[in-house]
């Protein structure tokens, strides 16, 4: 399999495998310098903007990842070449942890107004969250300013965009639905699931749904940018 495979895809897949065997043998320092943290935490760096995207939780986070990588990519690869795909990819990457954190800062900013406005100072606020004191009236700005995001799902869901506007009649599964369903209706009902999903927060996971949106919605708009030029191979 890895033999018929685009090097540019290949290595993108090692260069991730190597990343998860590193976070299994020392989770805390990987975790620490290479996910991606609020951008008000002292452990945020500028460069977890792009080393999130190979970062992962476990073994099924990464597996599935990567086979979708392989999957979607390779078809899109021979389209598009390596340039575009490999700036297409850290677009949708990027677009993920943009809108993301986007909205952690929105939520964080809200709830911080909020507190300042009880009579309670910044410099207390922050005092309490670097100590790791995180109060009831503090819970939900800890679990933003405590949070990490990490994986490559954010330019998967690109390349299911994109993968959408070329092969529209491809039939997809998902796991739980054994019924296959063309992509150009799979992937907007992906996606604005994870839309709900991320807006309402009714279900109380680590998935972060308004990555996925944010790595569909750069993939879209690049396609549409795209489509307009007659998708032109680009070297």
């Amino acid at each position: 399999m890895m033999n018929r495979t685009p090097d540019t895809i290949k290595h993108l897949i090692i260069i991730n495998i190597i990343m998860f065997l590193a976070t299994q043998a020392m989770p805390q320092q990987m975790m620490n310098l290479f996910a991606m943290h609020f951008p008000l935490n002292p452990l945020f760096k500028v460069w977890q903007l792009v080393t999130h995207m190979f970062m992962h939780a476990n073994l099924m986070h990464i597996a599935f990842n990567m086979y979708a990588l392989w999957a979607f990519g390779i078809p899109l690869y021979h389209i598009w070449r390596q340039k575009r795909f490999l700036i297409f990819y850290f677009a949708a990457g990027l677009g993920a942890v943009l809108l993301y954190t986007g909205v952690q800062y929105y939520s964080f900013m809200q709830d911080l107004h909020s507190l300042m406005a009880q009579g309670i100072s910044k410099e207390q606020i922050f005092a309490t969250l670097n100590n790791g004191q995180v109060y009831v009236q503090f819970k939900e700005m800890g679990d933003i300013y405590y949070s990490v995001m990490l994986g490559a799902s954010g330019a998967i869901y690109g390349l299911l965009v994109a993968f959408a506007f070329y092969f529209p009649n491809a039939e997809l599964m998902l796991m739980f639905i054994p019924y296959p369903i063309k992509a150009k209706y799979f992937v907007p009902i992906l996606v604005l699931a994870d839309l709900f999903f991320g807006i309402t927060n009714v279900m109380h996971t680590p998935i972060a749904h308004m990555a996925h949106v944010g790595g569909a919605l750069v993939g879209f708009v690049l396609m549409k940018i795209w489509q307009k030029n007659g998708y032109k191979p680009w070297y």
